[in-house]
């Protein structure tokens, strides 16, 4: 018999808030599965930090439940502090699609933007089927590579310097075409 690895104690408190958010609505496992498109497994297993959950799926569930993902990260984190170093600010990976996540000026009480570098591995593909918010402003600033953005039905191709603002209400794709990595900045604020 195997030694369990221990979760990743991001991971363990995420599940937990995951498990207390579903809680506070009232619903089962079942109900959130309907509501949210993602089945009831998977949604067991991220409770109990059995699985590191995806960028996709963190999408799906912070649309159910009115938040951005930066604001459920942060609900797992302590207290935002007004000057964030760089050595402070809270990465997330998912490892699944290769993207690396760095919340570079987390959501905070009383402000409605924040500040996200998203970095996505060469071939590197995510989509989104909604926003965690109808009507969230976006702007992707690329600062090394190239980036192929996709929403309300018009593809985007950013290379560095390049930025691309807008407003999202419906699908969205992110794709690293390669050959090289893909750094950005995401500046998200709330409508």
């Amino acid at each position: 018999m195997h030694e369990e690895e221990a979760p990743d104690p991001v991971d363990a408190r995420l599940g937990a808030r995951l498990a207390e958010l579903r809680a506070q609505h009232g619903w089962s496992l079942g109900e959130l599965a309907e509501r949210s498109g993602v089945s009831r497994s998977t949604l067991s297993r991220a409770e109990r930090a059995e699985t590191s959950p995806t960028a996709s799926l963190l999408n799906r569930l912070c649309g159910v439940y009115g938040r951005t993902m930066s604001q459920l990260l942060s609900e797992v984190e302590a207290e935002p502090a007004l000057l964030l170093r760089a050595a402070e600010q809270p990465v997330w990976e998912d490892r699944t699609s290769g993207f690396v996540r760095r919340s570079v000026s987390p959501p905070h009480t009383g402000l409605r933007g924040e500040l996200v570098e998203g970095r996505l591995a060469a071939g590197a593909d995510i989509a989104y089927d909604r926003p965690p918010v109808p009507g969230l402003e976006q702007h992707i600033w690329v600062l090394e590579g190239a980036l192929g953005v996709t929403a309300q039905d018009a593809e985007h191709h950013l290379d560095t310097g390049d930025c691309l603002r807008l407003r999202v209400w419906g699908p969205t794709r992110f794709r690293c075409p390669g050959p090289d990595d893909v750094r950005y900045v995401l500046a998200v604020v709330l409508p």
